[in-house]
């Protein structure tokens, strides 16, 4: 199965491993289901922590139905009862919750005239549903899952000084605590002569056995992680930099140290303070990523003959179908689905393009507002394209200046080359 799946009419099933396809996937489904609006309270949104029992979840759901038999409004009565059953019905497919939990979004939209319109998100996210909750309003509730849009790559985190030090990760906003080391090195003597230099030395030995261990722990924990793309060292003194210079990590791990950092604690709370402090050269690494990129077909384009740059839907499209392109460039902020759609009135079937699988479309025989079959999404096709030619697929976010000439000049797409192609 697809990472992405489209149910008929608006619908999905999200698997948890995202790749950037389907974290833009991810992001357009949210904005669709954000703007979504029912006539009352009819939009039901369900979150089922991965520990919550189905069964329990049903009869939840049943008792609620029950309940909803007292809503005074016929037409809300009978829609908040044909989500539920949808629900309980698509919860037969499971016998237990997936790793993540599950997430639904289930309703009627209204569509103007009086009309309504079914629609249906099953979503297993990313991350961990946290609680239970069963909301109904006119509004579907998404904050709970808008954090898991964020940037998921993983950064190795190391607070450290003589006494203590604490390995952890970063991954997307979550910060997690792997271990915490004592270090028992003594601080201070009160030996002279023959007796302080021994000391000393011990003292010396002591700590480079200390920080021996430390870069143990961080290499079991660092280099097992394939999604790890930097490494963020801190402490309160000098001790940081002399870990770093000195190379106790493994080889592969040290090419990854971004920079250190002075924070003030070397616990799980220096780990937090760590991540704020670094969040700027963080930032700056995706947004330099970016620039590079456009700068190299900035480049190609400004050559004479056009270079080895592409521009634009039909000649990108073209191009990837020969497999005359070697990275195919994406603005994160292109929105473009073509909508196979059906007339409830008349039965009259049509295609349409729109921005997203929200947008109504009339009917051009009664004007009545046509129902969606089927969402073919661009960037899902363009990308499809681009795997099957070896081709390399770079998204870029609307935050810098070049991101945001891509979007506005270039259509949100473009592409570098393998070859020239007429």
């Amino acid at each position: 199965m697809n990472a992405l799946t489209r149910t008929k009419g608006l619908g999905l099933v999200l698997v948890t491993e995202l790749t950037d396809l389907q974290t833009y996937e991810f992001r357009r489904s949210l904005e669709e289901v954000r703007k979504l609006s029912g006539r009352g309270t009819e939009l039901i949104s369900l979150y089922i922590p991965p520990s919550k029992q189905i069964s329990d979840v049903s009869n939840y759901l049943r008792s609620e139905y029950s309940q909803s038999s007292n809503i005074k409004s016929a037409s809300t009565r009978k829609n908040v009862q044909a989500a539920i059953s949808s629900i309980l019905s698509r919860l037969k497919n499971f016998k237990q919750p997936p790793e993540n939990g599950l997430v639904f979004f289930v309703g009627h939209r209204s569509i103007g005239a009086d009309q309504t319109d079914m629609v249906q998100f099953v979503l297993e996210p990313p991350e961990p549903v946290p609680t239970f909750i069963y909301r109904c309003d006119s509004k579907f509730f998404t904050e709970t899952i808008e954090g898991m849009l964020e940037t998921k790559e993983t950064y190795g985190l190391i607070v450290i000084d003589r006494s203590e030090a604490t390995i952890g990760y970063l991954h997307g906003k979550r910060i997690e605590s792997v271990k915490n080391m004592q270090s028992m090195v003594p601080s201070k003597h009160g030996r002279g002569g023959q007796s302080a230099r021994r000391f000393e030395r011990a003292i010396e030995i002591a700590a480079h056995e200390y920080y021996k261990k430390v870069a143990g722990v961080a290499n079991e924990s660092f280099l097992s992680r394939k999604d790890l793309v930097g490494i963020l060292v801190g402490g309160p003194g000098p001790t940081k930099e002399f870990f770093v210079k000195s190379e106790y990590l493994h080889y592969e791990l040290q090419k990854k140290i971004i920079d250190t950092f002075d924070v003030g604690y070397t616990d799980e709370y220096g780990l937090k303070e760590l991540v704020e402090k670094a969040r700027e050269s963080l930032r700056d690494i995706d947004l330099m990523r970016e620039k590079d990129l456009m700068q190299k077909l900035f480049e190609e384009i400004q050559r004479p003959d056009g270079g080895l740059s592409i521009y634009g839907e039909d000649q990108v499209k073209n191009a990837l179908m020969i497999g005359a392109v070697d990275t195919l460039i994406l603005s994160e902020d292109l929105r473009r689905v073509k909508l196979k759609l059906t007339c409830p009135s008349c039965s009259a079937k049509k295609e349409a393009l729109a921005k997203d699988s929200t947008e109504d479309v009339k009917c051009d025989k009664c004007s009545a507002i046509m129902k969606v079959d089927e969402v073919d999404d661009l960037v899902g096709e363009l990308h499809k394209i681009a795997g099957q030619n070896n081709t390399k697929v770079e998204f870029v976010s609307g935050e810098s200046e070049e991101g945001g000439l891509l979007l506005k000049a270039f259509g949100g797409i473009a592409g570098i080359l393998r070859f020239r192609v007429s």
